[in-house]
């Protein structure tokens, strides 16, 4: 059987399926508070399955196998997911086919970019060259709040600047730190306080 089934690739495996739940749940019936629940729990997955991976023993096919499925699962996640979060939120006029499709080959360009400079590289990288995709599953569930004191069109003119502005920053040739240590643990907080919030209060 093609692929690789070992417990070094199962949280990636997971948060597909979150984001196709999520896909889902957007699409089928506007669910947009649990699309988003999904989205971050993609994000939570993604977190640690790096870390995971790295305390399994693996060959070089094996290693190159989880970069090349992590990218793929990515584009899921962080591009097809809030797409269709988007859309959900009744953002599914015309004009925004064109920033979906700014944002899609952006994401896109960003997760070739990091497999074409990190596949020969020693070890796990300390800094990323772009934000890297996961972090819409950050982002824009808190920028969403902005929608419970805005109006209605106020919010929506808002967020689309902030799918542009994560756009533009996906391509553009900044360094971002790596998270490590602690940084896991804010990360996981910050992600579970979100997640409590979407669940129980809006």
């Amino acid at each position: 059987m093609i692929g690789k089934w070992n417990g070094s690739v199962v949280l990636t495996y997971l948060g597909l399926a979150c984001a196709v739940t999520g896909i889902f749940l957007a699409v089928t019936g506007g669910k947009v508070t649990y699309a988003f629940v999904c989205l971050m729990l993609a994000g939570i997955f993604d977190l640690f399955d790096g870390p995971v991976a790295r305390k399994f023993k693996r060959n070089e096919e094996e290693k190159k196998f989880g970069i090349e499925i992590d990218s793929v699962v990515d584009a899921v996640s962080f591009i097809a997911l809030p797409i269709a979060i988007f859309t959900a939120m009744g953002m599914n006029f015309w004009p925004f086919v064109i920033l979906y499709i700014l944002y899609a080959v952006a994401g896109a360009a960003r997760l070739a970019y990091f497999n074409a400079v990190t596949a020969d590289s020693e070890g796990p990288v300390k800094y990323y060259t772009g934000l890297p995709v996961t972090f819409a599953a950050l982002i824009f569930p808190l920028f969403y709040l902005l929608s419970l004191p805005l109006e209605n069109l106020i919010f929506t003119i808002i967020y689309a600047f902030v799918i542009l502005a994560v756009t533009v920053l996906y391509v553009l040739k900044v360094k971002v730190p790596k998270p490590h240590g602690i940084a896991y643990a804010v990360l996981g907080v910050i992600a579970i306080v979100l997640l409590a919030v979407f669940l129980f209060v809006i």
